[in-house]
């Protein structure tokens, strides 16, 4: 596949670049700028990302790195049987616990909810960063849900990361999670007041809790062309994707949660 001309391979963070060391040199940039263009494409088109990542393992499959990232592109596919293989052969060439978290997510894709419980309470998870644990919590509530045990997810999120007014990486994710089990348990009030606090601490936009926020208050979003057409009112000036929010505090609208999981060819490979 093409490299854009822009990318150098020099765009790695430094300990992938160590790593690449034992390759040849051209070897190295070739696999290097591969690299780059799964982290780039990862988000926006993660099929790209994957098809990058299958050029760097062909070149370099003894390299850890390349391994998480071929795990992380198949993640992101929600290939989570090929992501969990690639996670552990990560995991036997570091020795690191840092993919735990992920692995046990792969898991659940795979519809073994019970399998990433009991992962979620093995002794790795204590060697896990701060971050890495409350990832783990993430995992653990989901698996709950997984299970229909809502209760069981609630308790699992409540934890002094949640209560916690600072803000940290995790805590957008960590109370819209708190959020989204308290509505799926009918507990809408609380889960208002969580989704809220989620929005304080989304600086970057990585939730979608404002929307939720919004559904909950009754607000509505409408096309401000379509709105034009209707009223026979139109504004050559305005942009035709603007939105406006319509509220009505008479009315109250019902929340969905949607169920974003999905079930994959099951892997029986033991870590």
């Amino acid at each position: 596949m093409p490299i854009p001309e822009d990318v150098t391979g020099d765009e790695i963070d430094k300990d992938v670049r160590q790593e690449l060391q034992s390759l040849p040199k051209t070897l190295a940039e070739d696999v290097a700028k591969n690299l780059v263009m799964v982290a780039r494409l990862i988000d926006e088109d993660p099929e790209g990302a994957y098809a990058y990542s299958r050029i760097a393992l062909r070149l370099a499959s003894r390299v850890a790195a390349v391994r998480e990232a071929a795990g992380f592109a198949a993640y992101a596919n929600q290939k989570y049987s090929e992501a969990l293989a690639e996670f552990r052969a990560a995991r036997r060439m570091t020795g690191t616990v840092e993919l735990w978290p992920v692995m046990a997510d792969c898991e659940r894709g795979l519809g073994r909810p019970e399998k990433a419980l009991d992962m979620a309470g093995a002794p790795e998870v204590q060697k896990l960063d701060k971050a890495g644990q409350v990832e783990m919590r993430l995992v653990a509530a989901g698996a709950r849900r997984d299970m229909e045990q809502l209760d069981a997810a609630i308790v699992t999120l409540q934890s002094p990361e949640l209560a916690s007014n600072s803000v940290q990486p995790w805590t957008a994710r960590l109370r819209y999670a708190y959020a989204d089990a308290l509505l799926a348990a009918g507990r809408e009030s609380e889960a208002r007041e969580w989704f809220a606090k989620a929005v304080e601490a989304d600086k970057d936009g990585s939730t979608d809790a404002s929307d939720r926020l919004a559904e909950l208050d009754g607000v509505e979003f409408v096309d401000a062309f379509d709105a034009s057409d209707e009223s026979g009112e139109g504004d050559e000036s305005g942009d035709v994707g603007a939105v406006k929010a319509e509220a009505d505090s008479d009315t109250e609208t019902d929340s969905e949660t949607p169920n974003p999981e999905t079930d994959t060819e099951v892997d029986d490979d033991e870590d």
